[in-house]
């Protein structure tokens, strides 16, 4: 799909305004709002792909300083807990849908005929990219301010004491034998459009739980349930002993 540059410069200026800051890199910009499914014949160079990698990592980042100094008398567990519940696809696809980043995201015509069935996990990644791509143009001063604009209202000792994700959870009943749990991506498959993520999560490189979703973090959240699921159960089978 190409932009004329008419249509490029309506992007930029609407997406300029809505994340209030000016990109000394036009292209950058272009690159972290558009989809996969505009840019088929190279994604992984034309689409917001690998700066949803970046931004996501920027993200857990910021959000694990920001809570550490401001909640000095909560354990690494309720830490855990906020951090997971900012940095989660619902509330960054919710703060996208509420800043407006769904008008200019750059679909492909692909997406636009299935009445954008992806737009959530999309409004997730764009978020996650602008992040990366504010970043790399007016460095990292500049994409704490954004986070702090989008999420810090957010930031709340209370979400400590809400249910627990699977993911957390999973992290601090491992962390009490001093295993951090990791995930992998074992493959992905279909459209961009309906793409569907398989991910396992492992504890000392074993594999402990496989999960399916329409996104990277549903799919973890998933492998992370089943994980639980069967420790549970194992935690069950030795006290019946």
């Amino acid at each position: 799909m190409q932009l004329s540059d008419e249509e490029k410069l309506r992007y930029v200026n609407d997406a300029e305004r809505i994340i209030g800051y000016i990109f000394t890199d036009k292209d950058l910009l272009i690159r972290a709002l558009t989809h996969p499914s505009a840019i088929e014949e190279d994604p992984i160079a034309g689409s917001y792909e690998r700066l949803e990698f970046l931004g996501d990592s920027l993200l857990g980042a910021f959000i694990a300083f920001t809570i550490y100094e401001r909640f000095p008398d909560l354990d690494e567990g309720a830490l855990t807990r906020i951090k997971v519940s900012l940095v989660s696809g619902g509330m960054l696809s919710r703060q996208a849908e509420e800043l407006g980043l769904e008008d200019i995201i750059i679909f492909g015509s692909s997406e636009k005929g299935t009445g954008k069935r992806g737009l959530t996990s999309a409004l997730e990644n764009v978020f996650e990219a602008l992040t990366a791509a504010i970043a790399l143009d007016g460095g990292m001063a500049a994409a704490w301010d954004w986070v702090m604009r989008t999420l810090g209202e957010h930031i709340s000792r209370d979400i400590a004491a809400e249910p627990e994700n699977p993911k957390s959870v999973l992290q601090e009943k491992l962390q009490v034998d001093r295993i951090t749990p990791t995930y992998e991506l074992v493959e992905s498959h279909g459209p961009p459009h309906e793409r569907i993520f398989i991910s396992n999560v492992l504890s000392n490189g074993k594999v402990i739980g496989t999960g399916t979703g329409h996104s990277k973090k549903d799919a973890e959240s998933a492998a992370a349930a089943q994980a639980l699921k069967r420790l549970r159960r194992a935690d069950k089978g030795k006290k019946l002993k």
